[in-house]
């Protein structure tokens, strides 16, 4: 099977699962705090439960980390990785930018990304020397100066209530505008070139691991805090910039250079 044939794949299994968090969204539902106080409902397991079986059916070799439920197969040659709800926050508080974050990892490398934001019936997919798309048609990533960009800053309270408040505060004056936001959409707004740079705090292997090959194959730089390779054993700040020059002034900002 060819990365086109598993790209193909990827967006019907998507699809496939998308009637289900639909199906509770301001719906009322009753949410769990996990270990970690964050939120989860049904709708998480029953979406990720669905996607995993997708997987299954189509490919029973393949490994899979998820958010709800683990991991099994790590050490197989392809491992999906799943978030089947990314913005639980906004999902329950009828905010529409949730997403649905799928991933593929080839010998532990990512290769394929899918987003899909179900309420906005927008699916934006990124595959490895195979460009990006929104909703089927090529997306790219912009080039502008430093000083003339656009900034999404991920989770804002978080980076101001913890050690990392300096660099907040001084990313919140870099750029042209930077806005405080949370979740993947600010992913697909790099990829489409509406924005120029993330800069995103405390995620998980399923939250950046399916941005990952959106962001470079919309022609972007995604990294750690340090400028070092994204990994599953990543700490979770993570700079997307539209181009090595926006993503350069990012990390000197960080640094305090």
């Amino acid at each position: 099977m060819t990365l086109d044939d598993l790209h193909r794949a990827a967006i019907e299994i998507a699809r496939a699962a998308r009637p289900l968090p639909l199906g509770h969204f301001r719906a009322g539902l009753d949410v769990e705090a996990k270990a970690d106080e964050s939120p989860v409902t049904v709708a998480d397991r029953a979406t990720e439960a669905r996607l995993r079986d997708e997987i299954a059916r189509r490919f029973p070799d393949h490994g899979i980390l998820g958010e709800e439920y683990g991991t099994q197969g790590l050490d197989r040659e392809w491992v999906w990785v799943i978030d089947p709800i990314d913005g639980t926050k906004s999902f329950i508080t009828g905010h529409p930018m949730w997403g649905m974050l799928l991933g593929l990892l080839h010998h532990g490398v990512p290769v394929l990304g899918v987003v899909q934001m179900p309420a906005l019936d927008e699916i934006a997919v990124g595959v490895r020397g195979g460009g990006a798309t929104l909703n089927g048609a090529p997306i790219r990533c912009r080039r502008v100066a430093p000083e003339a960009a656009y900034l999404n800053l991920n989770e804002v309270p978080r980076m101001l209530a913890g050690p990392d408040r300096a660099a907040c505060e001084r990313l919140l004056a870099a750029g042209r505008y930077a806005r405080a936001t949370a979740d993947c959409y600010s992913y697909v707004q790099l990829a489409a070139g509406w924005i120029d740079g993330v800069v995103d705090y405390g995620l998980e292997p399923y939250d950046y691991l399916p941005v990952l090959p959106l962001v470079e194959a919309a022609g972007g730089v995604m990294t750690d805090w340090q400028g070092r390779a994204l990994g599953p054993g990543s700490d979770g700040r993570v700079v997307a910039a539209g181009s090595p020059a926006v993503h350069a002034h990012l990390l000197r900002v960080i640094a305090g250079g």
